[in-house]
């Protein structure tokens, strides 16, 4: 039997080295197992493909990416950028803090890594180089502080860790605030000083009237996180509802307001939202048949018994984890790996005595960091293009940046009443 398991796990790391799309090596690989090495019928196999979609979170996870995309096609990101720029450009090193404090603002509306890189990484890194900062370090700044996309709610990530394991939405939304604010002040602080060290010149102190005209500019735009946040916290509407509310939200902005959308862009903009769910839901149904195996198999209840067995303190399991997290990051997306893993470290949380929402956090984060984290992280890629680099290059300019990150994990894995703060104010 075990060596059914091993053919099975050898099967799908090979499917994941070819160049075999990581939905179709997990549909491949689960379907061969359940077929031969559990003697299912093949028509369940169909049943489990329609189950995985039949799910009300990926619903908002769709409305979520159509909300980001709204906001890249109209002007509510340049409105946004130039709030932050606003706020804290005129420091040493201001426009890298304006980076990251944009990278945050997006993140709260968009949960997605990959949008905020695409949206905010895109315009600002050639930003910077223009206005003579250093080429690596603004490279390496705008492909991390995107990973705030995922762990500043709403987060995709969360709400699929949340499908899985049965957690309060609403209330693992509020693990990443903070978090997502330690790691924004943290990769701030490090750009004031390295620019600061540099003898960077520094834009002009805005005066306040201009302060008060670009936020009057932009107070549309930052209105819809305090739309979202303030109607899912007073009880207005769900954290579900707060999806659709946001995106019929910005089509009204960027339509009749600032007019930097038309009619007729509607239909693009809502097919290639489309496409890029369609992409999300075929890895979450692939996810899902490999899930099944799991299941039919009861690995995750053996793994259980063997890591209980062979470790006995909370603490040493999570930094297990960690290293685990973090080397499963560096060759699968935040999707699969949370659709995969979380059925299998669930049963271990209980026995260790570890809170469901804590450890979604942590897994966020360190799946975050894969998407900046060689050979396959996707900002690497999107980064490289945006400066004509190779994977080298990108490689070498993040590995300050994802310390920092590194070293906040590490401070949020040990210290869980932080992280559990306003989840336990709010919802006791």
């Amino acid at each position: 039997m075990e060596n059914s398991y091993l053919m099975i796990f050898a099967l799908l790391l090979g499917c994941l080295a070819s160049t075999m799309p990581v939905f179709m090596a997990l549909f491949f690989t689960g379907t061969v197992g359940l077929v031969w090495g559990v003697g299912i019928d093949p028509q369940i196999v169909i049943e489990v493909l329609y189950r995985s979609m039949d799910k009300f979170a990926l619903v908002v996870v769709m409305f979520f990416v159509l909300c980001g995309n709204i906001m890249t096609t109209g002007s509510i990101v340049q409105k946004l950028i130039k709030t932050a720029n606003v706020m804290v450009g005129f420091l040493p090193g201001g426009l890298a803090m304006a980076g990251v404090l944009a990278c945050g603002f997006f993140g709260a509306i968009s949960g997605s890594t990959v949008a905020t890189v695409v949206a905010i990484g895109g315009f600002m890194i050639p930003a910077l180089i223009e206005n003579k900062y250093d080429e690596r370090f603004s490279v390496g700044l705008m492909t991390t502080a995107p990973i705030l996309g995922v762990i500043i709610p709403p987060s995709i990530a969360m709400i699929l860790y949340a499908m899985v394991s049965n957690d309060q939405l609403e209330a693992l939304f509020l693990t990443g605030f903070l978090p997502g604010v330690l790691i924004m002040v943290a990769m701030s602080v490090y750009s004031y000083f390295v620019c600061k060290r540099a003898g960077m010149e520094r834009q002009k102190r805005p005066t306040s009237k201009e302060v008060i005209s670009v936020l009057k500019e932009s107070g549309w735009a930052l209105f819809l996180p305090v739309l979202i946040f303030g109607g899912i916290y007073s009880g207005m509407f769900t954290a579900n509802e707060a999806a659709v509310v946001a995106c019929f939200y910005a089509f009204f902005v960027e339509i009749f307001i600032h007019g930097d959308m038309k009619i007729k862009d509607v239909k693009r903009v809502v097919v290639s939202s489309a496409v890029t769910s369609a992409t999300l839901l075929i890895i979450v149904a692939g996810a899902s048949v490999f899930g099944e195996y799991l299941t039919f198999e009861q690995i995750p209840g053996k793994i259980a018994t063997v890591v209980v067995e062979n470790i006995s303190s909370p603490w040493v399991f999570l930094i297990s984890v960690n290293i685990l997290l973090l080397i499963i990051g560096m060759f699968m997306d935040i999707i699969s790996a949370t659709l995969i893993l979380t059925p299998i470290f669930l049963p271990l949380l209980s026995k260790f005595g570890i809170d469901t929402m804590h450890f979604g956090l942590i897994m966020t984060i360190n799946l975050g960091i894969g998407y900046c984290t060689p050979p396959l992280g996707v900002s690497l890629y999107i980064s490289g293009a945006t400066v004509d680099r190779n994977l080298l290059f990108v490689s070498r300019a993040v590995m300050p940046f994802l310390l920092i990150q590194m070293a906040i994990l590490l401070l949020l894995t040990f210290w869980p009443g932080l992280v559990l703060l306003l989840p336990n104010l709010i919802y006791g």
